[in-house]
């Protein structure tokens, strides 16, 4: 006679319910017990964590986490397309809405959230949505085809995420936001300033503050949302993502205890008041609190999963006692990240870095002793996080001054304790992924496998993929450092590959020497298409739009527009000043110009006129015009030679020993347009005064009364470098073949936006090997160097004079699918300051980089500031 399993119900097929079954298969549960899961969607689960990624394929598959056969592997039955509509916990049995009725003996609640829609009139208008499952997105897909502007109303995680998935569609993108800041749960307000001025850079305009009252027909677009303000927004699809409410309903209507403001009440052991009802994830409510992240939800799958298996083996339940909410995310490509109680507390103490001029903000939150770290928030830069979380996590006492936490940068992976958390959601420490490497687990998927680590938000993952590196390499073990996921080769391998096979698009590239996806796609992704697109160009300096090749699709904002993307959605326009010398006929001529289109203009550090406020649909028109007053493209939007600085050297200074305006424009005019790991600055004095500062540049020159002194891998910034002294009192000829080999050498070596001083500490032997290299031809490398620097020179064009002399290249410079049918120009998003017209998004007084430390005492008094 066959024995009758007890049977264990699971409702909820999501993210924590997928992980609920996966712990309980570990715990051998599926084979003791009869376990039915009942999902409401028409497939298993997915990652709604990487949801926005559907987009990039059009598919689901590359976020499916399971299938239908896993479960029949397993053991279990899977209900898809069924929804529970009853409980009774009296009888143990629940209902679904086609009437079948199941008992059970443990039933675990893994119903999640549902999006929360403001109670607007008209919130239930056409192409009004939410953005939560794959049937969302496929609705914004479909409304944003026939949509030139969209608005997400909400601006924290979610909301930010809908946004990018709208810009994605090719739609114009609002995002409006309640509250005065962007994530404000999340951000104090000067990150949640600086985020936003990120998200307007790429195009996305953003309205805090905006409560909506009403949505009604538009006149210029199917809805017109109306504010409390008494302004208004049209637009023609609406995706609300204001934050979700706990999918509570099927608990509260079978009697369970629910929280005064939603959420299944539940204890430790994530026990409801039901007997034998558990409930887990963004549904559950432990101490009045509802986590709204998916690594709690997965420790509390973890704690109802060992508590099932403690009441039938010797398993000790673990019990859940809360969870850490801090989070690293990239929102529309800027990095963000919050930690502990990351918008502060009172009595804390803090440490502060503001740069406005490279738009990075972090914030240290300490306790009021000044020694514990309690709290951060990170904009712009988010290299400390495994740093500083391990710090936050350990409560270890810092050592030194807490400001130099700020200055440190990252932190090798290497230099992590092994109790150091890397991967949040499954809870898997540093020295979990060294011994699982050391087992002889060598690949991702294995170590995903075998310890769960980035196999949940998958944030972690690039930092696995460093621990397994470092590891197999301190083994003596061979490693793969692929740029990306889609290569196993660094950036210096794809370029040997492409140089050596002369392989100049990236289709070829992908197929060759990538990894396709399962479907045969060659997408690639915003890490390796960029590379490969400096590889080409630095190898061959064809035309960085070229259709034919496929390059136009590779390039990054900047470089798909031949422009500086601004904070309001314009671009800026910085022709070529070589050396800084200027006539006065083209000073006049770009007056002209930036006059007739109201441009803002600037004389920027490195000696040359920036002008911005340009429209997409003006940058053609405005660079026609500086083309024919005698100007050609800076540059300034590539990762390339921007500027050579000069002093007026001898021809004018009675310092000054050598014509250091001279060489500076012959060494423009010769390595422009080089397409590099990163963007190069030069600078030439006239003299050992300095006046041009050369000693703080990629290059720099200094000239003596012998000839020139060459130094190498300074930089300016938030970690200045001085530059290496590399060789002393050159001839003009020399000093020429020593920078083409040196910067063909750093193209040819350094890894993806490496600047030249990391890479400089980067190469084994330093200076030394380098002049080796250069001077002494140790590879002998030399000849081919220079002929691959002649190369470059030879091919060189200006980029805005090839745009303007094929029409089709033009096509992409414009604001909107449908020119004619263009919306006058609005102008009330501006100010006049100082005879110019500045935007009036946020305070245009003077930027400056401001580190404040008020550790020892509560008062600005006690700030220090350096002015930039």
């Amino acid at each position: 006679m066959a024995v009758t399993k007890p049977k264990l119900v699971v409702v909820g097929n999501g993210m924590v319910g997928h992980h609920f079954i996966e712990q309980l298969c570990g715990l051998g549960l599926n084979k003791q017990f009869d376990v039915h899961v009942f999902g409401e969607e028409p497939r298993p689960a997915y990652d709604r964590v990487q949801l926005s990624k559907y987009f990039e394929t059009g598919s689901a598959d590359p976020l499916m986490l399971t299938s239908a056969q896993d479960y029949a592997d397993w053991g279990i039955t899977l209900h898809l397309n069924s929804q529970v509509t009853n409980i009774d916990t009296a009888t143990k049995t629940l209902v679904t809405a086609a009437g079948d009725e199941y008992q059970y003996d443990r039933l675990v609640l893994s119903t999640g959230s549902f999006p929360f829609v403001p109670p607007i009139q008209g919130n239930d208008r056409a192409q009004c949505l939410v953005y939560r499952t794959i049937e969302d997105l496929q609705a914004i897909q479909a409304s944003a085809a026939n949509s030139k502007v969209g608005v997400v109303v909400g601006g924290g995680l979610l909301g930010l995420e809908a946004a990018n998935a709208m810009k994605q569609l090719g739609v114009k993108t609002h995002v409006v936001e309640f509250a005065p800041q962007l994530m404000p749960v999340q951000l104090n307000d000067k990150a949640g300033e600086l985020l936003c001025s990120k998200i307007e850079e790429l195009g996305v305009s953003v309205h805090t503050s905006k409560a909506t009252t009403a949505i009604i027909d538009g006149e210029t677009a199917l809805h017109r949302m109306t504010f409390n303000d008494d302004t208004y927004l049209e637009t023609d699809m609406i995706v609300f993502s204001a934050g979700i409410r706990p999918q509570d309903a099927l608990a509260r209507f079978a009697g369970i205890n629910i929280g005064e403001r939603g959420g299944i009440q539940i204890d430790n052991y994530c026990l409801t008041s039901a007997p034998d009802v558990y409930a887990i994830g963004e549904c559950a409510l432990w101490e009045q609190k509802i986590f709204g992240l998916v690594a709690p939800g997965y420790q509390m799958a973890r704690v109802a999963a060992s508590h099932i298996a403690s009441a039938v083996s010797d398993v000790k339940p673990s019990a859940f006692v809360g969870a850490d909410m801090s989070t690293k995310l990239k929102l529309l490509g800027v990095d963000v990240a919050a930690i502990g109680a990351s918008r502060g507390f009172d009595n804390a103490q803090f440490v502060e870095l503001s740069d406005n001029q490279t738009g990075i903000y972090k914030k240290l939150w300490l306790d009021e002793s000044g020694q514990f770290l309690k709290g951060a928030v990170l904009v712009g830069d988010n290299s400390d996080y495994n740093r500083l979380l391990d710090l936050y996590l350990s409560q270890d006492e810092i050592e030194g001054s807490a400001v130099e936490l700020l200055l440190a940068g990252a932190e090798s992976e290497a230099d992590l304790k092994d109790t150091s958390i890397v991967c949040s959601c499954h809870q898997v420490t540093k020295g979990d992924i060294v011994d699982a490497v050391k087992a002889g687990n060598h690949k991702m998927a294995e170590i995903k496998s075998c310890t769960r680590a980035a196999s949940g938000c998958g944030g972690c993952a690039p930092l696995v993929q460093k621990i397994i590196d470092q590891t197999l390499q301190a083994e003596g073990l061979d490693f793969n450092a692929g740029i990306c996921a889609h290569f196993d080769h660094d950036r210096q391998a794809l370029y040997h590959l492409c140089q050596v096979e002369g392989i100049e698009d990236f289709d070829t590239l992908i197929t060759k020497h990538g990894k396709p996806s399962e479907q045969g796609h060659t997408y690639g992704c915003d890490i390796c298409k960029p590379a490969a697109a400096s590889i080409f160009a630095s190898l061959k300096n064809h035309y960085v739009l070229n259709q034919d090749k496929g390059h136009v699709q590779l390039q990054d904002t900047n470089d798909a527009f031949l422009g500086n993307i601004q904070k309001d959605g314009t671009y800026s326009i910085v022709p070529r000043v070589a050396g800084g010398e200027i006539t006065p006929a083209k000073l006049i001529a770009m007056g002209e110009i930036a006059q007739e289109y109201d441009l803002y203009t600037k004389i920027t550090g490195g000696q040359r006129i920036d002008m911005f406020g340009a429209k997409l649909s003006e940058l053609p028109e405005i660079w026609k015009k500086l083309i024919d007053a005698g100007f050609e493209t800076g540059h300034a939007y590539g990762k390339s030679l921007r500027t050579v600085k000069s002093c007026v050297g001898s021809t004018w200074c009675r310092y000054g020993v050598q014509d250091s305006v001279g060489l500076a424009i012959d060494l423009e005019n010769r390595y422009k347009g080089l397409r590099s790991p990163h963007k190069l600055k030069f600078a030439v004095s006239g003299c050992t005064r300095e006046c041009a500062e050369a000693q703080s540049k990629d290059i720099g020159i200094i000239a003596s009364d012998k000839g020139w002194n060459l130094f190498v891998a300074g930089n300016g910034g938030m970690r200045p470098r001085h530059g290496d002294l590399f060789a002393t009192d050159l001839t003009t000829e020399e000093l020429y073949l020593y920078i083409d080999r040196i910067l063909m050498f750093y193209v040819k070596t350094a890894d993806k936006l490496q600047r030249t001083s990391t890479w400089m500490d980067s190469l084994e032997g330093g200076l030394a090997y380098l002049q080796s290299v250069v001077i002494d031809d140790a590879l002998g490398l030399n000849a081919e160097l220079e002929q691959q620097m002649n190369e470059v020179v030879a091919a060189y064009q200006c980029e805005w004079k090839t745009s303007l002399e094929q029409p089709e290249y033009l096509a992409r410079f414009n604001e909107f699918i449908n020119p004619d049918a263009a919306p006058e120009s609005d102008d009330s998003g501006y100010q006049r300051i100082r005879d110019q017209r500045f935007p009036a998004i946020k305070d245009a007084s003077a930027g400056n980089i401001a580190i404040r430390d008020i550790t020892d005492e509560q008062s600005t008094t006690n700030s220090e500031e350096v002015v930039a």
